[in-house]
């Protein structure tokens, strides 16, 4: 299996927050690999994964940081493909991440989702690819039919909830 989206993170400290995009991705049935790299530690080795991530058939990039947050914009500074950026919660709320990642200067655009929100990174990678994707379109569509399905569930078993006042 070859791997379509890539996720990275500045280290493994970083995976609880990421492996969160990793498993919709598996969910979803699309291929994808999962590296550590610093953008301040491995700067070579960012700057040879982003160079060469088109030839090795990736087709989105998912990036996790926290604090300076520098490795979605300068992945993004290296590669065409699109790069979303996870802000991952630190020193600030995550607040400082989500900033370093959004303030992109103009022609390096990095998607941002929240802080800490992979799963939406991942989510956001698999609506991307279900544009040529009519298969995984419909497993999208399966998904946020699901998620509807939640919410009219929850709102039954609301209704099962007493309180003195409660009109409905």
């Amino acid at each position: 299996m070859t791997p379509i989206v890539s996720i990275i993170m500045g280290s493994t400290s970083d995976l609880p927050v990421m492996e969160k995009a990793a498993k919709f991705l598996d969910e979803m049935g699309i291929p994808f690999e999962m590296n550590a790299f610093s953008a301040h530690r491995t700067p070579a080795e960012v700057e040879t994964f982003a160079r060469t991530a088109e030839e090795r058939g990736l087709k989105v990039i998912i990036a996790g940081a926290g604090m300076a947050a520098a490795l979605p914009g300068v992945v993004a500074a290296s590669t065409t493909l699109p790069v979303i950026g996870v802000p991952i919660k630190g020193m600030l709320d995550g607040l400082d991440a989500m900033l370093s990642i959004i303030q992109m200067p103009p022609g390096i655009p990095v998607a941002t989702v929240g802080v800490n929100g992979a799963q939406n990174a991942a989510i956001l990678a698999a609506e991307m690819l279900a544009l040529s994707n009519d298969e995984l379109a419909q497993k999208l569509r399966n998904y946020k039919l699901g998620l509807k399905e939640k919410i009219v569930k929850a709102n039954e078993e609301l209704k099962e909830v007493k309180y003195k006042c409660k009109t409905n």
